[in-house]
């Protein structure tokens, strides 16, 4: 299980003790002193581990994970804190630590810390690539009958036979990775592989090392030749979740790929050919991120040949009852528990929230309810907080107090301002108007 490590501490000989007991146990490890040589180093190397101490010259460690689990969320961190800071060390987990060593104090634990955190990240980056012979889903296996997800599923159905370029939209969560199976199991490609990457989860080295593959030696711990995706996915189908996450100069390469089937992999100088389709999926408006110089215009137009967009669940809220049986049996199943059935106050509650997560969150709180129930009927007390009490909120907003203050609001936006005349059309005093608009906060920055 050889892995990169990094090692960030500004005391010198800590970091090379450090750095020697790692690297006898096979490891390739980086060192530096500072925050900032640090991030050059994560922006060069696929690195799989980082040891950050808590105090540094340019920064603090415990405040870095953050920045580290959302740029490089693949990656982990072990926290390195002094003996009496185990609050520091608390808070690092809260972070997205892997864990903490207190210096000096837990030199058993160092190494089996080490193989352990590695060990997850690589698992974290096997997770983010799926190579399936056979495909997991069909088009039968979509779950709807509300007008707009049988629109995209007719559409799919048209542009799986053909061999084109594949745009999917649609807010996390709401089965774009099923719809790529779906497009390909319906496709002369179907008898080969379907490759799929969720490019949100490596950084730029990383994730054209799994593109593309490389040679023995490109960098350090690239000790053999490694085939890429691409290429894997050669006379199949290549599914790039999240695209809109894809470095700019990774973008030229994937263009190249699509206009020529040519790439050419890290360390290597000979160009090598493919014949793959692509599938593109994005929550992200790419037309703004093009405006915004992160994406490049003529990719967009390559990937955007076909464009299917996925409805969110809030706007097919009648197929959540048929979503909720399927994922009910699929856990009922799992869990080997007897039959449960959801209440009509628990079905009421999630038929009326607002699914931000979708289809995925849906998924969850099915699985999350299944656990906790200790009868045969999921209750709205088995059910998260934030659904449970979803319905308070909308009373409130249908309360008479919330409805005076929007018709003040409206009001006032459409006299630009003009109390006086506000006033009159609500058949109310002046000082009324100003003693009510005080009691809801009500702006009086409006034209006059």
């Amino acid at each position: 299980m050889p892995g990169n490590i990094l090692i960030i501490d500004d005391e010198e000989q800590l970091r090379k003790l450090l750095t020697r007991i790692i690297s006898l146990e096979g490891f390739s490890v980086f060192e530096t002193a500072t925050l900032k040589s640090a991030i050059a180093i994560l922006t060069q190397r696929p690195i799989d581990v980082v040891l950050c101490d808590v105090r540094l010259p340019d920064g603090n460690g415990v405040e870095f994970i953050k920045f580290l689990k959302k740029t490089q969320p693949q990656l982990e961190v072990i926290l390195l804190t002094a003996f009496g800071n185990i609050g520091d060390g608390v808070q690092a987990i809260k972070n997205g630590a892997f864990d903490y060593l207190v210096k000096g104090n837990d030199n058993d634990r160092i190494l089996p810390l080490v193989h352990q955190a590695v060990d997850q990240a690589q698992q974290h980056r096997k997770s983010a690539v799926k190579i399936s012979e056979k495909t997991l889903f069909d088009f039968e296996s979509i779950i709807g009958q509300s007008s707009s997800i049988q629109n995209a599923i007719r559409l799919s159905k048209r542009i799986a036979i053909t061999d084109s370029t594949v745009l999917l939209l649609g807010e996390t969560g709401t089965g774009k990775e099923v719809f790529a199976n779906a497009i390909h199991h319906n496709s002369k490609r179907k008898d080969n592989s379907l490759v799929a990457i969720n490019c949100s989860a490596f950084n730029k080295e990383l994730l054209e090392g799994e593109l593309f593959g490389h040679k023995a030696g490109a960098y350090t711990g690239a000790q053999t030749d490694k085939k890429g995706l691409v290429e894997i996915a050669d006379g199949g189908t290549l599914f790039l979740d999240e695209i809109g996450e894809l470095n700019i100069e990774l973008q030229a390469k994937l263009l190249r790929v699509l206009e020529n089937g040519e790439f050419i992999k890290l360390g290597d100088t000979r160009v090598s050919k493919v014949n793959v389709r692509v599938i593109a999926a994005t929550n992200r408006d790419l037309s703004k991120e093009i405006a915004d110089g992160h994406f490049r215009e003529d990719l967009f137009y390559r990937i955007n040949v076909f464009t299917i967009e996925l409805p969110s669940l809030r706007e097919r809220d009648e197929d959540i009852p048929l979503l909720i049986q399927f994922f009910l049996a699929q856990t009922i199943s799992k869990e080997n528990k007897a039959s449960i059935q959801v209440s009509k106050d628990a079905l009421w509650l999630m038929q009326r929230y607002h699914w931000k997560g979708n289809i995925r969150q849906l998924k969850n709180v099915i699985e999350r309810a299944v656990i906790l129930v200790d009868g045969l009927e999921i209750l709205p007390e088995h059910l998260p907080y934030e659904i449970q009490t979803q319905n308070s909120e909308t009373y409130q907003e249908l309360s008479l107090s919330s409805v005076e203050k929007k018709h003040i609001q409206k009001l006032l936006v459409y006299t630009n301002g003009n109390k006086a005349k506000a006033a009159r059309l609500l058949e109310i005093g002046l000082a009324t108007l100003y003693r009510k608009m005080n009691e809801y906060a009500i702006s009086s920055s409006f034209p006059k």
